[in-house]
């Protein structure tokens, strides 16, 4: 069982960065693959981003390429989302998922852990 907390979500102006944290406790962290998922009123959950087990690969949505960055950090247990060029349609509640079969997969449904989110919020 792997418990996620996020953190360092808030608010912005367009144009402007964020890095969320998602921290980990219990299980063996560096076995899932890590995902983060954003949801914004009204819409479903859209995948962001995800890394592999030793961090070596990533892979991104459309929608953040080239803006966003995630990684993580095995030893701290902890994934980092990184945000820049943040625009107004960035703002969601974002979730981080723990995967225990794999990673880089884009459907929220096959993830096995997930966090109680952050909100952040990009103003124009």
């Amino acid at each position: 069982q792997v418990q996620l907390v996020e953190s360092g979500g808030g608010l912005v102006q367009a144009g402007g960065s964020l890095r969320v944290s998602c921290a980990a406790s219990g299980g063996t962290f560096s076995s899932y693959g890590m995902g983060w998922f954003r949801q914004a009123p009204g819409k479903e959950r859209e995948f962001v981003a995800a890394i592999s087990w030793g961090g070596s690969n990533t892979y991104y949505g459309d929608s953040v390429k080239g803006r966003f960055t995630i990684s993580r950090d095995n030893a701290k247990k902890t994934v980092y989302l990184q945000m820049n060029r943040l625009k107004p349609e960035d703002t969601a509640v974002y979730y981080c998922a723990a995967d225990r079969a794999a990673w880089g997969r884009r459907a929220a449904e096959v993830y096995d852990y997930w966090g109680q989110g952050t909100q952040v919020t990009v103003s124009s």
